[in-house]
């Protein structure tokens, strides 16, 4: 049965009353979340990448250089929906159900908003039973971009790291598939999931209600699939090599005034190009092609999203958000993968990023996706709201988190966060509204943040930084304000510092500990 949110009768006319008034000033809310990007690979972050729909965005916007995941896609996606750490709402290790937290779909809900979610999830609960008037997508994590589910008649098998499970689970609304095999040949995950939400921004689009439109991408994720038309642009761009186009993108960077000195370039870690052996070098080319293709058709589709905003006349009060999951991967899936047929980036082969051209994605940060040094947790953010954002064009420094985008909403919105959900106690909030800094009212950040995926943990608290990737077999300590790339360990010279980071933290998990036993 779907799930509702129970609001006590006597109050309902209230509510109601105050939805109809919150509604013309209401902003509607565009989240836009991508799997598995870097973060100098988008046009206005430094990349050469075409992405003038995000460069536009970002021009007429707000882009944020701190904004921080949690390394990982489902803690990352866990956090972004509910507002609380991994730790908090039991998704820390492994993903499955939202516990002892709110939805964003549920507590917009309250304020009057229509709420849609397309594309995937990562997780074993239906969003369409937590607060979601309509959810299309993937429930399962990474899939063929070109058919997630059975071999249709006539092709190959799709390429699929499992020959346990080669097929995906999928929701449309209250039916859950396994498989979903798509019935059209040209199925593609972000044409799709595109196709999807324009669906519904056109069902609704004479509705008084503001909306909520949660929209996430399974690309650049691997497996490499992208349209042959689209990998043509970059078909020859790569081959001058990793260190090449790192540094092309670094020095944009500062072009743009995106960096500056606090910014220096950590050491690279891809091999040499020269060293690269001739046949291997095609592969790494053609590899890098097909990833830029795909961030490529994500900001096609998203131009079609703005079109269709603009169109609606939606355009000065619609708040747009655009971010990343994680740092790029270094994963090798390719390496595991089961069921393989055909080339590279073809219909049935599963090809992945790989280390060197992830070192070159995150430029100018260190490490790739799992780690919680900056390369594996730091964001491009965009925020585009005409009607909400002060100077436009700006950029800052303020260190954000996945967890303020829900402090953000309830913010924007004019909603309340609940302190009980269908009798369950909940954790509060834990991020702090970005409106602060929309208004330039804010650039820095008093509270302490907070990470940890696998063997990889950081706290901050001011300008300091302490991290491990290691399990603390390594432990690294950064001042963020003069070193935000993270090359200067400082540890050693202050154990005072070290051991303040090291409480801060050890107090945090504990608070965890106790939060994630609420209802039991």
């Amino acid at each position: 049965m779907k799930r509702s949110i129970t609001i006590l009768s006597l109050f309902s006319s209230f509510f109601f009353l105050s939805a109809l008034t919150l509604s013309a000033k209401q902003p509607n809310i565009l989240m836009i979340l991508v799997d598995d990007m870097g973060w100098s690979d988008i046009g206005c972050y430094g990349g050469e990448v075409e992405t003038p729909h995000l460069d536009r965005l970002a021009e007429n916007g707000l882009r944020f250089t701190q904004f921080h995941n949690t390394s990982k896609c489902f803690p990352s996606r866990s956090i972004l929906m509910t507002g609380v750490y991994a730790q908090q709402n039991g998704t820390h290790r492994k993903f499955g159900p939202f516990l002892n937290s709110v939805t964003i779909g549920e507590v917009l809900q309250t304020a009057g908003y229509r709420t849609f979610w397309v594309g995937k999830h990562h997780s074993t609960e239906n969003a369409f039973d937590r607060g979601f008037d309509h959810y299309y997508g993937l429930l399962d994590g990474a899939s063929n971009h070109w058919n997630p589910g059975n071999q249709r008649k006539g092709e190959p098998r799709p390429g699929n790291k499992s020959e346990s499970k080669p097929w995906r689970v999928y929701a449309f609304d209250d039916k859950v598939m396994k498989p979903f095999t798509p019935p059209y040949e040209d199925y593609y995950s972000t044409d799709a999931y595109t196709d999807w939400a324009l669906g519904f921004m056109e069902r609704y689009r004479q509705e008084e209600k503001p909306y909520f439109m949660y929209l996430s991408y399974q690309a650049p994720h691997d497996p490499l699939h992208a349209w042959p038309e689209d990998i043509a642009k970059y078909a020859d761009h790569y081959r001058v090599g990793y260190e090449a186009i790192a540094e092309a993108r670094y020095e944009k960077q500062l072009k743009l005034g995106l960096i500056d000195d606090t910014f220096p370039r950590s050491a690279p870690t891809h091999v040499p190009w020269k060293d690269v052996e001739p046949a291997e070098k095609e592969k790494e080319i053609k590899r890098m092609a097909i990833y830029a293709a795909m961030i490529d058709r994500v900001d096609q589709s998203i131009g079609r999203i703005l079109e269709k905003i603009e169109a609606m006349g939606e355009a000065d009060n619609t708040l747009i958000l655009f971010a990343s999951d994680n740092g790029s991967s270094g994963e090798d899936a390719e390496r595991n993968a089961q069921i393989q047929s055909g080339p590279l980036g073809g219909f049935g082969y599963w090809a992945s990023l790989g280390k060197d051209w992830a070192n070159v994605s995150n430029t100018p940060y260190r490490l790739f996706k799992n780690n919680s040094h900056e390369g594996g947790i730091c964001t491009p953010l965009i925020a585009h709201w005409p009607a909400g954002i002060q100077n436009s064009g700006r950029i800052s420094t303020f260190r954000g988190h996945l967890i303020d985008i829900m402090a953000t909403l309830v913010d924007v919105s004019g909603a309340t966060y609940p302190k009980t959900f269908d009798g369950n106690k909940i954790v509060p909030m834990q991020g702090v509204s970005l409106n602060a800094v929309f208004q330039e009212r804010k650039e820095v950040r008093e509270e302490p943040l907070f990470w940890k995926w696998s063997k990889g943990w950081a706290v901050t608290d001011g300008p300091w930084k302490l991290v491990s990737s290691d399990g603390s077999k390594t432990i690294e300590l950064f001042d963020t304000y003069k070193d935000r790339t993270e090359t200067n360990d400082l540890a050693s010279q202050m154990p005072e510092v070290v051991k303040h980071l090291l409480k801060l933290n050890a107090d945090w998990l504990k608070r965890c500990e106790e939060d994630a036993k609420l209802n039991l």
